[in-house]
């Protein structure tokens, strides 16, 4: 029995059967497989080798900027510029190794390419808003709008940029939240970060104080907290303490204008917040109050000695002119 289940297997493997055929062809492409493995293996080895290269050439260019001193705006330029070079170059890898395999397995790609590129015209027609991210990003990179680090407002959506490329750009809101902005989107661009920030601190006393006495006291506190150890190497200038800017009810408006280095001006309001309230209280100094109302009506004697008003005789009084329903 078994002789015979062998025989039949035999028949079926032979050399001009379909079976012997299958089993002819599959041995053929395997060993033109591994004849063609070492090649494949190259091209392998040269796509790390250049993953290699691009990457230490990326790394390279932030450390010789940062080598030679590079400023917080030059830095973060050149660290957008090495991711945009390092995402491009290894999308270009990936193509090239990619039709490399291909060809190297025996597809003809000339159809391929052909298709590809029919194709490239149809999703360029069909996704234009995506040649636009790209042509858009390469523009802000180029002018260099904004650069990753730096706090902006892009699309009407402010935080700190965290990554950009050709296509998109990444957000982090103050909140935690991460923004994906198509560049194609980023029409204005607010920078917070280049050269330098102001803020301006809206000091309220009460009218009673006497102004001259609180714009020196103002100064004074600017100043010492301009010369202080936190805060000497933040500011860009000394503050400016503009006088009584306005007068609202019983309040004196004393605006003071503080010129700092890029996003540093948060900490300087907080401080010299904290410093107006406790001068003030050690002036002797009441703070502004929209609802505090100056003037006194007469006490309670006065009105007493006062002659007291009668009321009027309703037989002398005028008919009314207009009517009090309608107003007419």
């Amino acid at each position: 029995m078994i002789d015979m289940l062998l025989a039949a297997l035999w028949g079926l493997f032979r050399e001009n059967q379909f079976m012997g055929k299958v089993v002819d062809e599959w041995i053929a492409d395997s060993q033109e497989f591994v004849h063609k493995l070492p090649h494949l293996a190259g091209i392998a080895i040269i796509a790390l080798v250049l993953n290699k290269l691009l990457r230490m050439g990326t790394r390279r260019m932030v450390r010789i900027a940062e080598h030679h001193g590079a400023g917080p705006g030059r830095m973060a330029e050149v660290r957008t510029l090495a991711s945009v070079i390092r995402a491009t170059g290894l999308a270009v890898i990936g193509t090239i190794v990619a039709l490399q395999f291909l060809a190297t397995v025996g597809m003809n790609l000339a159809p391929l390419l052909a298709s590809a590129g029919i194709a490239g015209v149809a999703i360029g027609l069909a996704a234009q808003t995506i040649v636009k991210d790209v042509f858009n990003g390469i523009l802000i990179l180029v002018e260099g709008q904004f650069n990753v680090g730096n706090t902006v407002t892009l699309a009407g959506l402010s935080g700190t940029v965290e990554s950009m490329s050709l296509r998109k750009t990444t957000v982090r809101g103050g909140d935690g939240t991460l923004y994906f902005i198509p560049n194609s989107q980023i029409t204005t661009v607010a920078n917070l970060s280049v050269d330098f920030s102001v803020a301006t601190v809206n000091v309220s006393v009460d009218f009673s104080a006497n102004p001259d006495e609180v714009t020196q006291l103002l100064k004074k506190i600017a100043m010492d907290l301009r010369t202080s150890e936190a805060f000497k190497d933040v500011f860009v200038s000394d503050p400016q303490v503009l006088g009584v800017d306005s007068v609202k009810g019983s309040q004196l408006i004393f605006p003071v204008v503080f010129k700092t280095l890029p996003t540093q001006q948060y900490g300087v309001i907080r401080e010299f917040q904290r410093r107006v309230r406790l001068a003030l209280e050690e002036h002797h100094l009441l703070p502004g109050d929209p609802l505090r109302v100056y003037g006194s009506a007469a006490s309670p004697v006065q009105a007493h000695d006062e002659a007291p008003t009668t009321a009027p005789d309703p037989t002398t009084l005028k008919p009314q002119e207009t009517n009090p329903f309608s107003g007419e």
